[in-house]
């Protein structure tokens, strides 16, 4: 029978109680955070070169045997990627080189953070759309249940499937980071400034795993999220830092320690993408949540509702390769226009 994944206190192999220690990913930042690094005074193509070579792959990633009436179209343009944020119960790292548990157990770790990044054609832009980990969502072979469940019970196979689904938009690659990689590339770079408030590392993890305080609960704290990856970008993605060849090493081995990719993504293709995407800047990118409905008590959970008809259209859009035309014409719930 299928496991709820769990949301209380978990004991230690001491038997002691404590609340689990959540070990999020942020979106794949490691493609964004990269993008500077070819155009950057001082780094060039070495840097490119090197450091897609050591990111670490997840074999198997993508869904098989889906029918072929459960398949989406392909994108009409640029590409997509699924960066899926997990909650792991391994005080061992479970993604990047220094991995020493598999990335998935069943029924151990939910994919707590969800984001569609897509990439236009023109590699001017990214637009990130957060999914609520709460959405109530079909998951093939379970029914009905929250969208971050999907990854509990199948791994990346059938969360990328579940999505695929839910939004028919076709995920070219799947990126995990481990969120206390971005931690340790907080204290890299300084610190961030966040809500006025100039913050190391535990700081800002405290700060975007705040919920149960914010007036919009987790839409709020998906925000969060989104405000200090954009504050960790806007710091780092610049020419001065990248002008300084051993500060540099530092915050891409930060970075490359901790991402997984999908095995489908070769360097190759990694170059490609973060050559093309040279000149983008965190004031390029768009972040926004997928458009819902509201909430309710569904079997004694609490659930998000999506906006069938508000999410369709944005999905039309990022297959279409329209999300420029999209944003200009849609109220969307985007950072920035509500305070965290």
């Amino acid at each position: 029978m299928a496991i709820e994944p769990e949301e209380t206190e978990t004991e230690t192999g001491q038997g002691t109680k404590r609340r689990r220690r959540t070990r999020r990913v942020l979106i794949g930042a490691l493609a964004l955070f990269l993008a500077g690094v070819g155009g950057a005074a001082g780094t060039g193509w070495w840097a490119v070169e090197h450091y897609t070579g050591k990111v670490s792959r997840i074999p198997n990633a993508f869904p098989s045997n889906v029918p072929e009436s459960a398949l989406p179209e392909d994108t009409k343009g640029g590409e997509t990627f699924l960066l899926v944020g997990v909650d792991r119960r391994s005080e061992l790292p479970t993604t990047g080189k220094d991995a020493k548990v598999s990335d998935w157990k069943y029924g151990a770790q939910r994919s707590d953070t969800m984001m569609l990044v897509h990439i236009p054609a023109n590699h001017k832009n990214a637009y990130v759309v957060s999914l609520p980990r709460d959405s109530w969502v079909s998951i093939p072979g379970h029914g009905k249940a929250k969208l971050n469940a999907a990854f509990s019970w199948g791994g990346s196979p059938l969360l990328i499937d579940t999505v695929q689904r839910l939004s028919k938009v076709k995920v070219d690659h799947l990126a995990i980071i481990d969120w206390s990689g971005f931690k340790a590339l907080t204290d890299a770079v300084g610190g961030v400034d966040l809500d006025g408030e100039h913050m190391n590392g535990e700081q800002a993890l405290k700060y975007v795993r705040e919920r149960y305080n914010l007036p919009r609960g987790d839409f709020d704290r998906t925000h969060r999220q989104q405000a200090f990856l954009r504050a960790v970008l806007s710091k780092t993605m610049t020419k001065s830092t990248f002008s300084n060849p051993l500060k540099i090493k530092s915050l891409l081995d930060d970075v490359t320690d901790t991402v997984s990719v999908d095995e489908s993504l070769s360097d190759g293709d990694l170059r490609d993408l973060l050559w093309s995407m040279k000149g983008v800047r965190s004031g390029d990118m768009t972040f926004m949540n997928a458009p819902v409905s509201g909430t309710d008590m569904i079997k004694g959970q609490s659930v998000v509702l999506l906006d069938r008809n508000g999410t369709s259209e944005l999905w039309e859009a990022m297959t279409n390769d329209t999300m420029a035309d999209y944003i200009a014409t849609h109220s969307v719930d985007k950072l920035g226009a509500t305070t965290p």
